[in-house]
C-alpha cells in the first residue's frame, strides 16, 4: 500500500494580494502543497511562522514596514532549519546577493513559470537550495571585487579536480545557462546535467550555483 504524500506546509510573504493570489492559485492546484498562511510584511510573516509552522516560506524581498531582508535575518536567529525563498521582481536586484549572503535558502523572480516555482518549493523542502539560472550571471556581474589571490589559487584547485565534461557543465552554469540549456548545448540529458552539478556540489564544496558561477570567475582573474 502506497503511503500518501504529505503536502510541504507553504507560507507566503509579499505586500501585494494579487501576487499572494497568483502564488495560491499555482501551489493549490498541486496537491504536495498546502499554503497554510498569508502575510503581508515580515512582521505579519514572524508571527505566522510561529502559529502555522511551515516548512517553506516565499517572501519578497521588497516590503513595506519590514522587509524581506530583515525578517530573513530575525528568521534565521529563530528558525534555522526553515527553507526561505526570496522573491523578487528583478533579475539584477541589488539585495539579491544580500539575501543569499543572510542565509536565504533559494532566489526566484516572481515571473517564474508555475512547473519551476512547484520544483524550486519541492527542491528546499528536501534541502536542496534553488536559483533562477538565468539570473545567476547577472548576480556574478553584481560582484565587482576581483578576488584575492588566495581565492584565486583555492578556485583554481578546486576546479582542477573535475573532469573535462564536470568543467564544461561549471563554466556553462557560470554563463547563466539553465539544466535545460546546459543539456542542450553539451548534447546530454536533463537528467545527466543535474547529475554532474550534484558531483560539483560534493568536490567544490558549494550548495548553490552562484558559488559555482562565482569559484569560476575568482579562478579567471
Amino acid at each position: 500500500m502506497t503511503t500518501p504524500e504529505v503536502p510541504i506546509r507553504v507560507l507566503l510573504v509579499d505586500d501585494e494580494q494579487l501576487v499572494r493570489a497568483g502564488l495560491r492559485m499555482m501551489l493549490g492546484a498541486d496537491p504536495g502543497m498546502d499554503v497554510v498562511g498569508e502575510a503581508d510584511d515580515g512582521a505579519q510573516a514572524l508571527r505566522l511562522v510561529g502559529e502555522t509552522s511551515p516548512q517553506v516560506v516565499l517572501m519578497d524581498i521588497r516590503m513595506p514596514r519590514m522587509d524581506g531582508l530583515e525578517a530573513l535575518r530575525r528568521l534565521r536567529a529563530t528558525h534555522p532549519d526553515l527553507a526561505v525563498i526570496m522573491l523578487t521582481t528583478f533579475d539584477t536586484d541589488d539585495m539579491v546577493l544580500t539575501a543569499l549572503r543572510d542565509g536565504a535558502t533559494g532566489f526566484l523572480l516572481k515571473n517564474t513559470a508555475p512547473p519551476d516555482l512547484l520544483a524550486a518549493v519541492r527542491a528546499v523542502s528536501a534541502g536542496r537550495p534553488i536559483l533562477s539560472p538565468s539570473v545567476t550571471a547577472q548576480l556574478i556581474a553584481a560582484v565587482s571585487q576581483r578576488a584575492d589571490r588566495g581565492a584565486v589559487t583555492d578556485a583554481r584547485e578546486r576546479l582542477a579536480t573535475l573532469t573535462e565534461r564536470e568543467a564544461e557543465v561549471a563554466q556553462a552554469v557560470a554563463r547563466g545557462l539553465s539544466n535545460a540549456g546546459i543539456a542542450a548545448e553539451l548534447f546530454m540529458s536533463i537528467g545527466t546535467v543535474k547529475s554532474h552539478i550534484g558531483h560539483l556540489f560534493d568536490k567544490l564544496g558549494v550548495d548553490n550555483r552562484v558559488q559555482i558561477a562565482l569559484m569560476v570567475r575568482d579562478a579567471a582573474d
